[in-house]
């Protein structure tokens, strides 16, 4: 079970850091990946930890987002700054290998004045 937190409203410029703690699997197995639905968008990836710990970032969130694990936590994070009003969105994380996909519930960003 994933599940995401860490969401609210912001004002733009401002920061927020997602936590998504992972119970039931061991994190340590898993790529990662933070995904993220706008207002009538489709699902697109922000951000992800290979399974080989290569670390990608979505043009848009590209130099003001930061993708991490604790493995002893179990617990995956996206720190993200600058937020601005495209950044509205649910975010959801996700654990996958071999075939097996995980997706917590997703929590809400607001950026808005």
């Amino acid at each position: 079970q994933l599940q995401a937190s860490g969401g609210g409203s912001v004002q733009p410029g401002g920061s927020l850091r997602l936590s998504c703690e992972v119970s039931g699997l061991s994190l340590r197995y898993y790529a990662i990946a933070w995904y993220r639905q706008g207002p009538g968008k489709e699902r697109e990836g922000v951000s992800c930890i290979t399974s080989g710990g290569r670390k990608n970032y979505a043009d848009s969130v590209k130099g003001r987002s930061t993708i991490s694990r604790d493995n002893a936590k179990n617990t995956m994070y996206l720190q993200m700054n600058s937020l601005n009003p495209e950044d509205t969105a649910v975010y959801y994380c996700n654990a996958a290998s071999n075939g097996m996909d995980y997706w917590g519930r997703g929590t809400q960003v607001t950026v808005s004045s």
